[in-house]
């Protein structure tokens, strides 16, 4: 009789493990799809704000380094997470506002660029 309780309590508790770890990869499976979920960048939009970049913006910036050229380099910007000059945040609506006024380096580019190449431009930089 106890051999068998302990057979029914040794099966029970492997059973529960099994269980236990069926779980844990059930979770782990539903990290990585919310992580595979993540919005994709925009191929196209990177294409054209490289284009308009290499026309209106690559006479002062690199996009291939961080070097200064005129103006700060901008490889990594978005990794690095601040801007050089000011050490304000890098988001889209920062780096929009800084392409549309300029400041007392960079002239403004609002009446220079469309909005939608404005925000084909930010779809870039935060790529590099």
């Amino acid at each position: 009789m106890n051999r068998i309780v302990f057979r029914f309590r040794a099966g029970a508790t492997l059973g529960m493990a099994a269980l236990g770890i069926l779980i844990a990869g059930a979770g782990l499976a539903q990290t990585k799809d919310k992580k595979a979920a993540a919005p994709a960048k925009d191929t196209a939009a990177v294409a054209r704000g490289k284009e308009v970049f290499q026309q209106k913006c690559a006479v002062c910036h690199n996009d291939t380094s961080d070097a200064k050229k005129i103006g700060p380099g901008l490889k990594g910007i978005s990794k690095r997470g601040t801007f050089t000059v000011n050490n304000n945040k890098v988001t889209d609506e920062n780096l929009k506002t800084w392409i549309e006024n300029g400041d007392s380096l960079m002239p403004p580019f609002k009446d220079v660029i469309e909005d939608n190449q404005i925000k084909d431009v930010i779809a870039y930089v935060k790529s590099l």
